[in-house]
C-alpha cells in the first residue's frame, strides 16, 4: 500500500449531503434500490445521532490511529471522516479529543470500522459518530497509512468526497455521481410514504395499499375458518 495523503480531494456538494442526511439512512437507501448500507454493525455511540456530510478516508493499522490525526488536517466544514483499518480491529482509536479537534473544523461526524470510546463525553458533546465497537482499549501513533484513497467500510467502497449518512439505523455511502438521483428519488419518497401514512391513519390496510391480496393467491395462503 502507498503511504500517502491526497489533498484537495472533490467533494460533493456540503448542503447536498445535508439534504441527504435530513431525509434519513432508511428513507434514501430505499430510494436507491438498496444500495449503500454498511450493515447492522455500525451503530451510533449515542442514540439520536445524525449526519450527512462528504466523506474524508483514512486507513490505519489496527490499534494505531496516526493517520486519523493526519486525516484532521485535511477535513473541512461538512465532511465526516470515514476510518478503515488494514485487517480487522476494534480498538478505541477515537475519543473525545479527536471530536474536539473536528467539531472545531465542522466535521459533521465519524464513522469508524474500528472501536471508539469517551462515549460519555461524546454524548455531552453532542459530536456523531458510528462504530463497530466501543472499548476503552487505547492506541499508538506509530505506523504510516494513508488518507483520502478508497476504503471498504462494511463491504462498501468509500471514495473521498462521497457522501456518507448516519442516523440511529445505521450508515450508507452514496457515491458522488449519484447525489443528484439520490436527492429526487428521496424526496419522491417521503411524498409516497406520506400518502401511504395518511391513507393508513384512515383505516386502509397494507394489504390493500400494497395489493398484496392477489400476491397471497399466488403463493397459496388461504383463510380458514375456525371450527
Amino acid at each position: 500500500m502507498r503511504t500517502v495523503v491526497v489533498t484537495d480531494s472533490p467533494r460533493a456538494d456540503a448542503g447536498d449531503a445535508a439534504a441527504l442526511g435530513d431525509y434519513g439512512v432508511a428513507t434514501v437507501h430505499e430510494a436507491l434500490g438498496r444500495v449503500g448500507y454498511l450493515g447492522p454493525e455500525f451503530r451510533p455511540a449515542w442514540a439520536g445521532a445524525r449526519a450527512g456530510g462528504t466523506a474524508v478516508t483514512a486507513l490505519c493499522w489496527p490499534g494505531d490511529n496516526l493517520m486519523i490525526h493526519v486525516a484532521v488536517e485535511q477535513c473541512r466544514p461538512g465532511d465526516v471522516l470515514v476510518v478503515a483499518t488494514a485487517s480487522p480491529s476494534t480498538d478505541g482509536l477515537f475519543g473525545e479529543l479527536l471530536a474536539t479537534s473536528l467539531a472545531q473544523r465542522g466535521v459533521r461526524g465519524v464513522v469508524l470500522a474500528c472501536g471508539v470510546r469517551d462515549v460519555a463525553d461524546l454524548r455531552t458533546m453532542g459530536f456523531p459518530v458510528w462504530s463497530r465497537a466501543v472499548s476503552a482499549q487505547g492506541s499508538v501513533k506509530a505506523t504510516a497509512g494513508a488518507v483520502n484513497v478508497p476504503v471498504t467500510v462494511g463491504g462498501q467502497v468509500v471514495h473521498p468526497g462521497d457522501v456518507v449518512l448516519g442516523d440511529d439505523d445505521g450508515v450508507m455511502v452514496v457515491p458522488r455521481a449519484d447525489v443528484g438521483r439520490a436527492l429526487t428519488a428521496s424526496q419522491a419518497r417521503v411524498e409516497k410514504e406520506a400518502a401511504t401514512r395518511e391513507a393508513l391513519r384512515a383505516g386502509e390496510l397494507g394489504l390493500d395499499r400494497y395489493g398484496l391480496r392477489d400476491r397471497l393467491k399466488e403463493l397459496g395462503i388461504e383463510y380458514v375458518a375456525h371450527e
